[in-house]
């Protein structure tokens, strides 16, 4: 059983099973813990928690608490509907904590359903090294173009003290560091971090990892962040057509946006259930109504949609598509 019929049987146990009814919101989230490790005092730290509505009906996420004010708890997309998907974003407070820190994130949902889901997380905040700005956050850059970020890593303790390596998991990001001052327990490098040139287009956060020489935490995460600008973007990035029955005809507005006047050429799927409407007209915004005629069996649905453009060959955007049809005998024997 799955959507309505399956979150109508658990509720027909409570309270016996109040505990297992609220597994349907669990299942939800791709993770329900996670440890920061050993971070920089100033650094900003934060983990996603991604979920994603697997359901026919609405989930709404009414709020989050943290257990901790180390921990702020944060809701990217309150309201998902089928296939969409959403974060919990909880922020680690290296500003005004130190040491180890842990914190329950309680996650109220009230639709289609009251449930809780508890999410944990935990860290050490490091006293003796700081990082500033605490992220390397490179904002919008266009595709192509790169971009450089500086930051300032300062430490308090031993003399010896040194970063001995750099690492980056991303192969377009490159970073390096400087020594800029050493004396009197005191340490400061200069961290530069850049973005390659042949970064794809998108939103991208990773971190970049120092190695130091201390043996009771070897490694500094730093978080960097950004997102690369394509020529041409499409919004929304993802089309979620929701629950449909057989024969059934719904329609979405893309916008197709540009800083320059161009052309759409041709919109491509291969299933011939989603038609496109082009005009000919060059201009920077297009907005592209995509309609998609249900089939006749219950089915679910992911397609690739690719715009082509008379800017190159080369600038060609894609996005997916999702719906689920869902016949009336199929929702009967559900029952």
């Amino acid at each position: 059983m799955t959507g309505k019929v399956l979150l109508a049987a658990m509720l027909v146990l409570a309270p016996a099973v109040s505990a297992s009814a609220q597994e349907w919101a669990r299942k939800m989230f791709e993770a329900t813990s996670h440890d920061f490790g050993a971070v920089a005092r100033g650094a900003k730290v934060e983990y996603r928690f991604k979920l994603s509505n697997i359901y026919e009906e609405d989930v709404h996420i009414s709020g989050v608490h943290s257990s901790c004010g180390c921990t702020t708890p944060q809701i990217s997309k309150d309201l998902l509907k089928t296939y969409e998907e959403g974060a919990i974003i909880a922020v680690f407070n290296t500003r005004s904590f130190t040491g180890q820190k842990g914190a329950t994130v309680t996650v109220n949902i009230d639709k289609p359903f009251a449930a809780e889901v508890q999410l944990h997380v935990s860290g050490y905040i490091r006293s003796d090294i700081v990082v500033y700005p605490g992220e390397a956050e490179f904002g919008s850059v266009d595709q192509g173009a790169g971009a450089e970020k500086k930051l300032e890593v300062n430490y308090a303790g031993r003399n010896d003290w040194k970063i001995v390596q750099v690492k980056s998991g991303n192969p377009h990001l490159v970073a390096s560091v400087a020594e800029t001052q050493r004396g009197n327990g005191n340490v400061s490098y200069q961290l530069q971090v850049r973005l390659k040139p042949d970064a794809p287009a998108g939103y991208f956060k990773d971190q970049i990892t120092l190695v130091t020489n201390d043996a009771r935490s070897t490694e500094v995460p730093v978080e960097v962040e950004g997102r690369i600008v394509a020529e041409v973007t499409l919004s929304p990035s993802s089309l979620f057509l929701g629950v449909v029955k057989p024969g059934q005809k719904v329609t979405k507005q893309l916008v197709v946006q540009a800083k320059k006047p161009f052309k759409i050429k041709a919109v491509h799927c291969d299933d011939p259930s989603f038609v496109a409407k082009i005009d000919d007209t060059s201009k920077s915004v297009h907005v592209v109504p995509i309609t998609f005629t249900a089939g006749g069996k219950s089915a679910k649905i992911e397609r690739k949609i690719r715009i082509e453009t008379d800017l190159g060959s080369d600038v060609s955007p894609e996005l997916k598509a999702y719906a689920q049809i869902l016949a009336d005998a199929d929702k009967a024997a559900k029952k």
